[in-house]
């Protein structure tokens, strides 16, 4: 079955269930969704209007003003508005039998010249049954086809997805989530942020829908604030300095957050950070999460997101196991400069050859990537046979070690100083071992706040009865 057959039979299901009704504006790149309930037949019974407002000023007089047109805030103006007008106009004439609902999109598609992002919000905002509480869903999407009829068609497709999963699987967020590329390819559409609210989605948590998204492959990163709240990457990262730690944090540790505050205190010194805002990262990656295994544990991970928020951290959680290619995304997100901030295992680490055999230019193609755009990597020392290891005493493989020292010189490693020799030898995994135990000397390895959390809720079978 073909991408068109299969989305004309949901918009034509949706068309034939007397339930669902109300109204579909788009702006931006057609009447795109509306198409298909019309081309199915039967709309008369699912759409009370489709309507686009192109002009700003006409938009601005429906929806009121917005600095940004293709925003979340322009998105939900436009649910907003046109699902209360449903309900003010059609309630009391047909509110018992009607799940009423409002489905919006506001997007660029590209352009005439070409060169322009790509992307844009699209939600739905409905009545899971008559007389209910509204609920929503939300997403960020990017359009990925080089031509602007293959972006609409696509966003069409994903439009019909979103209503059809939002009226049908709302009792299964993970299966909606899913159903949203039904038909359609990442290499189309990557959709990069999704929240859903509403009396349907009381209970879940939309840091596991994030993680979904990755998961699934629909998007490469997704991210949440320390609000808990999830993010839509690009707008975050937009215009600012990026500073990003990598781990398992399993539990994060007082030396996790001792090296960012040592690297971003170092990157502040950087000319080409001065004036910008810097956005300090931790992130997880999938490859960490499912720990060997195809399976996330869902409550280790939304512990360790807990105690990341705990500490004020922003979280990503990406399918970018290689360096570079987190350095590729973030470079593409905003002109700031970037840097990463590891511990030297991690540095030798990035001189296994083997990791780099898939690339045509192997480690040097793999450097190469992750330094572009003057990339820096501030390195905290590490404790190896009771010797302080640092970016100056280094080595790694013979053959490599005149890399490692042309790279060195160029200021692509910059060695972290201010540290404290006694945290050198906390290992999360050595902390992670003793908090099930009696031994309670731990708590003295992770911050407060993380050890208030973990005593709390009982993260990491700690015994909550001591």
């Amino acid at each position: 079955m073909d991408a068109g057959t299969d989305t004309l039979q949901k918009a034509l299901q949706i068309n034939l269930d007397p339930r669902w009704y109300g109204t579909i504006a788009e702006i931006g790149a057609g009447q795109e969704v509306a198409r298909w309930f019309f081309r199915a037949g039967g709309a008369a019974g699912t759409v009370a209007k489709s309507m686009s407002a192109y002009d700003m000023s006409v938009s601005d007089a429906v929806y009121g003003k917005s600095d940004r047109y293709v925003s979340k805030g322009r998105l939900q103006a436009m649910l907003d508005h046109e699902y209360e007008l449903n309900i003010d106009r059609l309630g009391e004439a047909r509110g018992d039998e009607t799940a009423f609902f409002a489905f919006a999109d506001t997007v660029v598609a590209r352009s005439y010249r070409g060169g322009n992002e790509c992307h844009g919000w699209m939600g739905v905002k409905f009545q899971a049954s008559p007389r209910d509480e509204p609920s929503q869903v939300v997403l960020h999407v990017r359009m990925l086809d080089d031509e602007a009829a293959l972006q609409q068609e696509a966003l069409g497709v994903v439009g019909v997805n979103l209503l059809h999963a939002a009226f049908f699987a709302h009792h299964e967020p993970e299966r909606l989530v899913e159903a949203l590329l039904d038909r359609l390819t990442t290499g189309r559409i990557e959709i990069d942020m999704i929240e859903l609210q509403g009396i349907e989605f009381r209970s879940v948590d939309n840091r596991l829908m994030a993680m979904q998204l990755v998961q699934l492959g629909l998007s490469g990163l997704a991210m949440f604030g320390p609000d808990r709240q999830v993010l839509q990457p690009s707008e975050v990262l937009r215009k600012r300095a990026v500073l990003v730690e990598r781990g398992s944090f399993r539990p994060p540790t007082v030396v996790n957050v001792a090296m960012l505050e040592a690297a971003e205190a170092e990157f502040g010194k950087d000319p080409a950070v001065a004036g910008r805002e810097v956005l300090v990262l931790t992130e997880l990656t999938m490859a960490n999460l499912r720990a060997g295994g195809n399976a996330v544990d869902r409550r280790d991970f939304l512990a360790r997101a807990d105690l990341l928020a705990a500490c004020g951290m922003t979280v990503l959680i990406s399918d970018f196991a290689a360096h570079h290619r987190l350095a590729s995304y973030l470079s593409s997100r905003t002109d700031g400069r970037i840097a990463m901030v590891m511990g030297v295992p991690t540095l030798i680490d990035l001189f296994d050859e083997s990791a780099a055999a898939l690339l045509p230019g192997g480690i040097l193609e793999s450097f190469g990537r992750l330094l572009k755009n003057d990339l820096k990597l501030f390195v905290y020392p590490m404790l190896r046979d009771g010797e302080v290891t640092t970016v100056d005493t280094v080595r790694v493989a013979e053959e490599l070690q005149p890399l490692y020292d042309y790279l060195f010189r160029r200021g692509s490693f910059v060695g972290l100083s201010d540290y404290r020799p006694e945290h050198l030898a906390i290992l999360s995994r050595d902390v992670l071992q003793r908090i099930p135990t009696d031994d309670e000397s731990w708590e003295a390895m992770v911050p407060p706040e993380v050890s208030g959390l973990i005593r709390k809720r009982g993260f990491f079978g700690y015994r909550r009865e001591r």
